[in-house]
């Protein structure tokens, strides 16, 4: 995002520039040519703002999606690992029941 805003000012000073060489800004010098050029800029910004507003969107979505399987992830390694341990102390209980079997 800082780079896009970085480009966009260096875009503003060279419009500014070549504002300035081509009518001294001066009102009376503008033509129809500038408020063409400058209705130009703004849709070309408009297009490229939608366009990296769009894929940043997508980036961010993703990546809360690969947060929220994770989390899932931990989840279920939690569960397992607490079935893994049921499992192990009743496989010990058993152990000792069939060492000590009871008349």
């Amino acid at each position: 995002m800082k780079s896009l805003s970085i480009t966009g000012l260096i875009l503003l000073a060279v419009s500014a520039l070549l504002f300035y060489l081509t009518t001294d800004f001066a009102v009376e010098q503008i033509k129809i040519s500038h408020i063409m050029g400058m209705m130009a800029g703004v849709g070309i910004g408009l297009i490229i703002g939608g366009l990296v507003g769009y894929l940043s969107k997508g980036t961010a979505i993703r990546e809360e999606q690969k947060k929220k399987e994770f989390k899932q992830l931990q989840k279920d390694k939690e569960e397992l690992e607490k079935q893994a341990a049921d499992i192990a102390q009743r496989q010990a209980e058993l152990e000792r029941q069939n060492r000590n079997p009871q008349i």
